[in-house]
């Protein structure tokens, strides 16, 4: 028990990123929205947390700054196609904003993989694989023909009623937290 509380202590960072996500994913579970009143404040004390712990200079702030910028541009681009809500988006600078750049790109890639593997899941208990394939093949063809960012995104805006919806939050947050586990970040 005391290796975890030390754990805890010395990693108090991750900890609460961990928490913050689990907040994020039970909310985004049941709105389908990553609120604001959530993200900008966790990106914001990111901010300050590093201006601190860099002792007032930039290095920190820097530091804290390249995490936030990263996290965001990971989504970004499919956030402006419609693929994505803001919401996350900003989820993932506020890991980059307490984590830095490192570990946003490592949890973002496990992210990725958990997401994947809940929409195959998705697909697979709908048994409607055909049309989610013929779906994904129509949204790639769009993204090769239709140049414009928000045609796409007025495209995907009239297309997500019919579509089954993964709250992105969820995996966000069982990706990140697996690879904090796996790298050690929580002991």
């Amino acid at each position: 028990m005391t290796t975890l509380m030390n754990g805890i202590a010395e990693n108090w960072t991750v900890w609460f990123v961990t928490i913050v996500l689990v907040v994020a994913a039970v909310i985004d579970g049941k709105i389908l929205k990553v609120p604001n009143w959530l993200t900008f404040p966790f990106i914001m004390m990111g901010w300050v947390h590093w201006t601190l712990q860099g002792g007032f200079g930039t290095d920190g702030l820097l530091y804290s700054l390249l995490g936030t910028f990263v996290g965001m541009m990971l989504l970004l681009v499919l956030r402006n196609v419609g693929g994505m809500g803001a919401g996350d988006v900003k989820l993932l600078a506020g890991v980059g904003a307490w984590l830095g750049a490192v570990v946003t790109l490592y949890a973002f890639a496990a992210t990725a993989i958990v997401g994947g593997i809940m929409a195959a899941v998705m697909i697979w208990r709908s048994g409607e694989w055909e049309k989610h394939f013929a779906m994904a093949h129509k949204i790639l063809h769009e993204w090769k023909t239709v140049r414009k960012p928000k045609a796409l995104a007025a495209i995907a805006r009239e297309r997500k009623p019919t579509m089954y919806l993964l709250p992105y939050g969820i995996p966000m947050a069982i990706g990140s937290i697996f690879y904090f586990a796996i790298a050690g970040m929580l002991v």
